[in-house]
């Protein structure tokens, strides 16, 4: 078993934010303030998702902006609107057991895409809490940005 580490080739301010994350216990870093140029800045919850690497079997941290849907958490696979979906999705699509970090608290949950209605409804409340989404999804380029559920196991 190998130790979990932050995934690779993550953008510094991702490290970063991990870092705090991790090294608080999670008192730091749970909510997230992204100053953008020429907007607002944005206020955004953040969790620890971590997942096993499907090629290598290794624990993977990534910092992720969430929503709440009753007792469930959900993330959007957005790579910001890359044309691929993020590694971490297709981990999950290999083994959806994964492991969050939601402020200090920390549980087991399995992940699974969102279709049809739920997909749209939790689509529209994430735009609502990052707007960026929107435009990743325009980016995207027909790519459908996956929306990912995550409801804890006991």
């Amino acid at each position: 078993m190998t130790e979990t580490q932050l995934a690779p080739n993550l953008p510094q301010w991702m490290k970063d934010h991990a870092q705090r994350y991790l090294q608080s216990g999670g008192t730091e870093g749970h909510i997230y303030t992204l100053s953008r140029p020429g907007a607002d800045d944005l206020t955004v919850p953040s969790l620890l998702l971590t997942t096993t690497g499907r090629k290598s079997g290794q624990s993977y941290i990534f910092p992720l902006f969430y929503g709440r849907d009753g007792g469930s958490y959900f993330v959007i696979a957005s790579k910001g609107g890359a044309p691929e979906h993020p590694g971490w999705y297709r981990n999950i699509l290999a083994n959806p057991l994964v492991g969050i970090q939601v402020g200090t608290e920390t549980l087991q949950a399995r992940a699974r895409t969102a279709t049809g209605e739920e997909r749209d409804r939790l689509w529209q409340q994430a735009v609502a809490f990052f707007p960026p989404y929107a435009d990743y999804a325009v980016k995207a380029e027909g790519r459908e940005i996956p929306v990912v559920v995550l409801d804890p196991v006991g």
